[in-house]
């Protein structure tokens, strides 16, 4: 392989700041911080704002536009007929 144009791909640990979910893959992406593991070992750290473990749609604790109180029946009926009326 030639030297110096390959990216750092290492063993990151990705920390969820929401709920504090730990997981560790092989990434480039850049980082400043090390972090530990729960087995001991001392990682470039990744802090995230979402991950699976806390993003509603994972979680099953999206919510539907169509099932918000019927909010879209109402925008249909009070502004679907104007513009089928011109």
């Amino acid at each position: 392989m030639k030297e110096g144009i390959h990216p750092n791909y290492r063993e990151v640990l990705f920390v969820d700041l929401s709920n504090g979910f730990k997981f560790v893959t092989r990434s480039c992406v850049p980082t400043k911080e090390t972090g530990t593991t729960d087995d001991g070992r001392e990682l470039p750290l990744f802090k995230l704002d979402t991950s699976s473990e806390s993003h509603p749609f994972y979680t099953g604790q999206q919510k539907s536009v169509d099932n918000m109180g019927g909010r879209v029946e109402k925008f249909r009926n009070r502004f679907g007929k104007t513009a089928l009326s011109k």
